[in-house]
């Protein structure tokens, strides 16, 4: 979605305050898209900082879907965007939120990319996760599998075999 931003760069740098809905139904993310379920108007403010500057601050609340790391199950995580931005509107970046010359703010982009950078590194469907089996792959939260456990790192496995010699 891009937001017309004339009124702000217009003569009388009128200040701009929305609820914005983001209608993008997916977050792509490293390769993969995760469903967007759920969110929150975005609560936008622009106003004029002066030389061909403009300062936005936004907010609002997302959950997205994605799969555990561990056990591989969908998990939701609840993410809250908070940008506060100077932005250049004369000379936009090549991956910056203003298109068109400067007249328009990328809403979609600046939502996407607060959410890359608020990207969990870790996400946990539960913190007692058990995960997957490294041997059958059963989710070992569901139940236990037949294998047999050695708990013993297989590079190690040399080790145990001069044990067992002895």
């Amino acid at each position: 979605m891009l937001m017309n931003l004339s009124k702000v760069l217009g003569e009388n740098h009128n200040q701009v305050k929305e609820e914005v809905t983001v209608e993008s139904q997916f977050f792509a993310f490293d390769g993969d898209q995760y469903p967007l379920i759920a969110n929150t108007p975005l609560a936008l403010e622009i106003e004029y900082a002066g030389e061909s500057k403009i300062k936005v601050k936004a907010k609002g609340d997302f959950e997205i879907i994605a799969a555990c790391d561990r056990c591989l199950e969908d998990t939701p995580i609840f993410m809250t965007v908070e940008a506060d931005k100077l932005i250049d509107v004369a000379a936009p970046e090549e991956d910056e939120i203003i298109k068109k010359d400067g007249y328009c703010l990328d809403v979609e982009r600046l939502v996407k990319n607060e959410l890359f950078i608020g990207w969990p590194t870790k996400i946990v469907c539960k913190e007692d996760c058990q995960g997957l089996c490294g041997t059958c792959g059963q989710n070992l939260n569901v139940g236990e599998c037949d294998c047999e456990d050695t708990g013993l790192d297989p590079r190690m496995s040399v080790i145990r075999d001069l044990f067992k010699e002895v």
